[in-house]
């Protein structure tokens, strides 16, 4: 099952990719992004904890603007593809 990092501040977001069976991890520094299929941050900071700077190998999905079910159907595009 793919791994997907949110930021901590996503409870809805956490709890909607986890309803749809996703290993989600709490994103509370760089390190936590590490091993990461997807993260999801606000988008607050454009550049959280260095998320962007090629910790994760996969995809970063800004949130900022975003409903849970928007958020989820990015990941699930971007895991599938």
């Amino acid at each position: 099952m793919p791994k997907i990092g949110v930021e901590q501040s996503l409870t809805d977001v956490q709890q909607a990719l986890q309803q749809k069976g996703y290993d989600v991890v709490q994103l509370m520094n760089e390190n936590d992004a590490k091993g990461c299929d997807c993260c999801v941050v606000t988008g607050i900071d454009n550049n959280v904890m260095g998320i962007s700077n090629s910790v994760t190998a996969g995809s970063v999905i800004e949130a900022s603007g975003l409903t849970a079910d928007q958020i989820c159907q990015q990941v699930e595009s971007r895991i599938n593809h």
